[in-house]
């Protein structure tokens, strides 16, 4: 049924309820899996900035490392994950972008025909019944989405 499959993960126990039913269908279904986390653009806010002098370089490069830091345990922890389940997936983090563009892009880019999804992530924004990037997702998807609560 299922080809190609985009599971989007952020740490957040809903993301891994989602990449377990995802590696199940992934399973069952024989299709490759690609297992995808987007962190953003580090921004700073610095009040009262024209009165301080701050080398805001080297702070986003170090909050650029943490997150590349972190975004490696996670998908090596997901990796880890799939190989219990006896799956075997790719990974991708794309960095400096909105989550629900980075998980259309990682679809896109790999020719998926689902995505699985958690409805809720860390920042636990919701809209209603779903989260804001999960709406965004269904609302701009060209392809299924599986969205887990």
């Amino acid at each position: 049924m299922y080809q190609q499959i985009i599971i989007a993960i952020d740490g957040s126990d809903l993301a891994h309820k989602a990449l377990e039913h995802g590696l199940a269908l992934a399973k069952l279904t024989g299709a490759k899996t690609t297992v995808v986390t987007i962190t953003d653009s580090s921004v700073m806010l610095l009040s009262g900035a024209d009165m301080i002098q701050v080398d805001t370089v080297t702070l986003v490069e170090d909050m650029d490392k943490a997150k590349a830091e972190g975004s490696r345990r996670l998908l090596d922890s997901a990796t880890a994950t799939a190989a219990a389940a006896g799956v075997t997936i790719s990974t991708l983090h794309l960095k400096n972008s909105e989550t629900a563009d980075g998980i259309l892009e990682a679809a896109t880019t790999n020719g998926a025909d689902l995505i699985v999804m958690g409805s809720h992530g860390r920042r636990g924004l919701e809209q209603l019944l779903l989260g804001s990037q999960a709406a965004e997702v269904l609302a701009r998807s060209a392809i299924p989405v599986l969205v887990i609560k």
